[in-house]
């Protein structure tokens, strides 16, 4: 038996391989990289040693070549940099107590008396205008706070709400508050005059200015209860409020205060599949219909937007990879977003000189050509506006609702079947993304907890001291089958799966997985000119494992599938698709 899932049922079985390396020497350590020339052809690099891995990927004439400014070139190795300058920084004390309270119930660390005297103190003087630059108290980060508070004493249960050194410092702080603050966080503090008891009359007689917070103002009362919104109560806001608009770095639409307060306390109450499907479809419409590529197969990657800060991110090889053997790849994100601010596929492609600016239309151009297969769509291009709260994001500092939908997008379709696959962290919304995923209508459908909840699966052992919850490795999903079988949803019928790879039964040897603090993109590439090692390992593991699970042609037998992956590194095929790439995409008008 050579599939991890059988074609004719769902059940499931593990088995171990046994594959031949085609190196003869599968230690010996690669010497140089190929890049792109001008004309299409390749000149050899020289590695440099790892204390220079940015010149080992581009060097001076490389960057000439291609016509960049030498100037422009960031390390994603160090991904903060990719941070907007414009963008103002949240106050880091408030933001560490975001951290601990604006989660879910069982997840909230209450702050200790000193914390929250601290918290408190650091709002009230920055309302008053004592604090100055990046010191100041933003109306999100205020917003967020508050809602996270309301919210526990609400609805939370009672070893998550306030902790008494928390009302200690709330009893002495409010009457001080209740002089400073705004009417809009008046109201998301004690939204019914009743949490404070001071009898409070500014939240229940609050209503919003204009429309638009007048909508967002009901909807809040709900959320701050701890309810949930309907459908098209969800959809209604985001479309009210959305795309933020700024002058000065301000916010001159809807109080930044109750958008914030909006996002983390739909989060904190945990999203029903009505919230969920509202946010993951709310802005399908924003630039018209999807494009339709003519291909056979296209796979959509939903890797989490704020990249990854300690492993390898293997995607992108991946999907090099893939496009060898025509299953081609859509992938999707931004360049840089909060919380975590890690390395993410644009930073990648920028500094490999590719163009990450391209519309829908020349993505769909690049995976319909077969010397590329592949393509990278930037939400600033896609969804400008999603992409327009990516400071507020920062703000907030926890994830909203939108770091789940954003994963599972179809910003171009295709002709023949569709996939998505999608990494995710924590337990508990694997069933979300799949359900997402169907309700997108596509042919199949993965959820991997790969490394840092990335999509990456890993070739390391699992630790005995794991925490509890899903292993790494652990993949859920679903294929579109035609047996009376398979359960039916939305009129298709469906085969679902769930298991855990283990690398080792497919001769995977053991490997600790690459840092990100040695660039992604010198790993990569090392890779996909053939050296062998961990990242190596993870770009074939990732690519066979996927192509398998997700019922692609000529992958039934996981054995063909890891080996035909090898054969797309090792003939210098994938290489040419990512140079082939980074050459085309600035070619398209």
């Amino acid at each position: 038996m050579r599939a991890l899932l059988s074609p004719e049922s769902s059940s499931l079985y593990f088995t171990s391989i046994n594959i031949v390396s085609r190196d003869p020497n599968p230690c010996r350590s690669r010497t140089s990289l190929y890049f792109l020339k001008r004309d299409g052809g390749c000149r050899l690099i020289r590695r440099k040693p790892r204390s220079t891995a940015v010149k080992a990927v581009l060097d001076s004439a490389t960057i000439e070549e291609l016509g960049l400014k030498e100037s422009d070139m960031r390390n994603p190795a160090i991904s903060s940099t990719y941070r907007r300058s414009m963008l103002p920084k949240p106050n880091q004390t408030v933001l560490e107590a975001q951290a601990r309270i604006c989660t879910g119930p069982t997840q909230t660390r209450p702050l200790s008396e000193e914390q929250a005297f601290k918290v408190l103190d650091t709002i009230l003087r920055s309302v008053r205008g004592e604090l100055k630059d990046e010191e100041q108290v933003s109306k999100a980060q205020i917003g967020a706070f508050f809602a996270g508070m309301t919210i526990r004493a609400n609805s939370f249960p009672e070893e998550t709400q306030w902790s008494e050194g928390e009302r200690r410092a709330m009893n002495l702080f409010w009457p001080l508050l209740l002089r400073a603050l705004p009417p809009d966080v008046i109201f998301i503090a004690d939204p019914e005059g009743s949490i404070m008891g001071l009898g409070n009359s500014v939240g229940p007689q609050f209503i919003g200015n204009g429309t638009t917070e007048m909508r967002l103002v009901g909807a809040l009362r709900e959320i701050l209860a701890g309810g949930h919104l309907g459908y098209e109560e969800v959809q209604g806001v985001l479309k009210d409020v959305l795309p933020l608009k700024f002058e000065d770095g301000k916010s001159t639409g809807v109080s930044e205060s109750l958008l914030s307060a909006f996002l983390i306390g739909q989060r904190m109450n945990r999203e029903t599949d009505r919230e969920l499907k509202a946010y993951c479809l709310a802005f399908d419409d924003e630039l018209g219909p999807a494009p339709v590529a003519d291909v056979s197969s296209l796979t959509h990657y939903g890797e989490p937007y704020d990249g990854n800060t300690r492993f390898f991110r293997s995607t992108l090889f991946v999907a090099a990879v893939r496009s060898c053997y025509g299953e081609s790849s859509l992938l999707h994100g931004v360049e840089w977003m909060p919380p975590k601010g890690g390395v993410t596929e644009e930073q990648m492609l920028n500094f490999m000189g590719a163009n990450t600016n391209l519309s829908l239309h020349q993505a769909k151009e690049l995976i319909e050509d077969e010397e590329v297969g592949f393509a990278y769509i930037s939400q600033h291009e896609a969804r400008p506006s999603l992409y327009s709260l990516i400071g507020l994001r920062e703000h907030i500092k926890k994830r909203p609702p939108l770091a789940t939908t954003e994963k599972v997008q179809q910003f171009i379709r295709a002709k023949g079947k569709e996939s998505i696959v999608a990494g995710f962290y924590h337990e508990g919304y694997e069933e979300p993304l799949l359900m997402l995923m169907k309700r997108r209508g596509v042919h199949s459908g993965l959820v991997v907890k790969g490394e840092e909840g990335a999509l990456s699966m890993t070739t390391r052992l699992r630790s005995a001291s794991t925490s509890k919850g899903f292993p790494v490795n652990y993949c859920s999903g679903f294929r579109s089958v035609g047996t009376e079988t398979a359960c039916k949803e939305d009129g298709v019928s469906h085969q679902s799966f769930r298991l855990e790879v283990n690398a080792m039964d497919y001769d995977f040897e053991p490997t600790d997985t690459p840092r990100t603090d040695r660039s992604n993109i010198e790993l990569g590439l090392a890779a996909l000119h053939g050296q062998k090692g961990p990242a190596y390992d993870r770009i074939v593991l990732n690519a066979g494992i996927v192509d398998h699970l997700l019922g692609c042609d000529g992958a039934e037998d996981v054995t063909i599938a890891l080996d035909r992956a090898r054969e797309a590194i090792d003939s210098g095929k994938a290489l040419k698709k990512l140079l082939n790439y980074i050459k085309v995409s600035h070619k398209l008008k």
